[in-house]
């Protein structure tokens, strides 16, 4: 273990300069601003396919057979422009983080990003239809394009502002104004590298850029997250980060959350187009669901097993004190009580459970989806703070349920004799004082 902490506290100088990039800092916040619509979208998706039986003959019955048109209208306004969301957020952050205006760097994102993505669509006849914005491309199939055009517009905008190469008025000229002027320069420019990159990707393949990094680096990318040892890697770091006091989901997910939600979309879509989500033929088991409500539901390592079995068996005043203090946010997915306050943070002790807890979580969800017992997973999402068994409930119906519910013994059997040898060495630290007080 000395030379496991040894290792990592020669890492951790880079790991830390690593989640302190600009770019990593713009792609996380960036989006963030996604889950709102994600959320919203969820609502309304859920109304349309409640996990109950007959849901959809039932609503019929009341409103008639197009009683969820509605409902996917609003679900197709959110779902299916995330992309467009999140090249504005990603753009805006890497610029507001040089404390510079940023809003129009956002708006400059969007028509980048339009401007690399084809403006038509095809008939099933063949013919070409212009003037249309390709909903394929701007939900989740755009995902790593807005990325991408998100952060060359965030430093391609920030490299022409801070030299100055702007157009500026006198201070009189109300500020709205002045920053609509001062984005004229850095605009014109970013636009125009954008139609060459379209010119060029038209004349060599005969397709937008955003449809070539889709197949070059989306494909690939989600197709290696929806793997068992992708996800294994997946959680074990964002428990390992943890340990070291680093925020292993903010580092992490700040990559992979837009490609795991790229892999929901694309479920969604399968069933978008009347097919059945078929595992091993065009489902994805891996998805944002996966990490979010099932491998680290009460907090990253699942410490609310170690909050149960201290419950049930901890002699020391610290452990149950601060077990009992931490049950109420750890209901609510909130565990940096336990992380910071036990602690979990370089707790030679704790490391073991904290990952393999995770682990076991995402093996028995990976199982349950490639058997069958649990659907797999589509567009529908759930606040980070729904407590588990309602989140499971929600998403997946009684067998959602059931697998957390299996996934909370699981942990609490693995953390049960380290909350024994650290409720040991705990009393054994307050002996002392009680022996003092006495």
């Amino acid at each position: 273990m000395n030379r496991l902490e040894r290792l990592f506290e020669k890492l951790m100088p880079a790991f830390a300069k690593f989640s302190n990039f600009k770019a990593i800092i713009a792609l996380k916040d960036g989006f963030v601003l996604t889950m709102p619509l994600t959320l919203i979208g969820s609502i309304f998706m859920l109304i349309a396919n409640l996990p109950i039986s007959n849901w959809n003959e039932i609503m019929a019955g009341f409103f008639g057979p197009d009683w969820a048109a509605p409902l996917n209208q609003v679900t197709g306004a959110t779902f299916d422009i995330i992309a467009l969301i999140g090249v504005f957020g990603i753009a805006y952050s890497y610029v507001k983080s040089n404390n510079i205006e940023a809003v129009p760097a956002g708006i400059i994102g969007i028509i980048s990003f339009l401007i690399v993505t084809n403006s038509f669509v095809l008939s099933e006849a063949g013919d070409k239809i212009g003037g249309v914005i390709p909903k394929t491309w701007t939900g989740g199939q755009g995902m790593i394009t807005s990325i991408l055009v998100g952060l060359a517009v965030g430093a391609i905008y920030s490299w022409f502002m801070k030299r100055n190469i702007r157009i500026k008025l006198p201070e009189s000229v109300p500020t709205g104004v002045s920053n609509a002027f001062s984005a004229l320069i850095p605009g014109f420019a970013i636009m125009l590298l954008s139609m060459i990159m379209y010119i060029i990707c038209d004349q060599l393949q005969g397709v937008s850029m955003t449809e070539i990094i889709y197949q070059v680096l989306q494909i690939p990318m989600q197709n290696l997250s929806d793997t068992l040892p992708g996800i294994i890697v997946i959680m074990a770091l964002i428990s390992i980060f943890w340990w070291f006091g680093l925020h292993g989901p903010n580092i992490v997910m700040g990559i992979m959350a837009p490609i795991l939600t790229s892999n929901a979309l694309a479920n969604q879509a399968v069933l978008d187009a009347g097919q059945a989500l078929t595992v091993g033929e065009n489902a994805k088991i891996v998805t944002v669901q996966v990490v979010d409500i099932y491998a680290k539901f009460g907090g990253a390592g699942i410490t609310l097993g170690f909050i149960f079995a201290a419950l049930f068996v901890a002699r020391s005043q610290q452990v149950k004190q601060l077990s009992k203090m931490s049950l109420v946010p750890g209901l609510f997915n909130i565990n940096e009580p336990m992380i910071f306050g036990l602690p979990i943070v370089f707790n030679p002790l704790m490391l073991i459970p904290f990952v393999t807890v995770p682990v076991l979580a995402t093996l028995m969800t990976y199982f349950s989806v490639l058997t069958g017992f649990v659907a797999p997973f589509n567009a529908v999402q759930v606040p980070w703070t729904t407590p588990p068994f309602i989140s499971g409930f929600i998403l997946s119906g009684w067998q959602g349920v059931v697998l957390q519910l299996a996934i909370l013994i699981v942990a609490v059997v693995v953390y049960y004799p380290f909350v024994k040898m650290l409720d040991k060495v705990s009393v054994a630290q307050e002996q002392p004082t009680t022996e003092q007080a006495v």
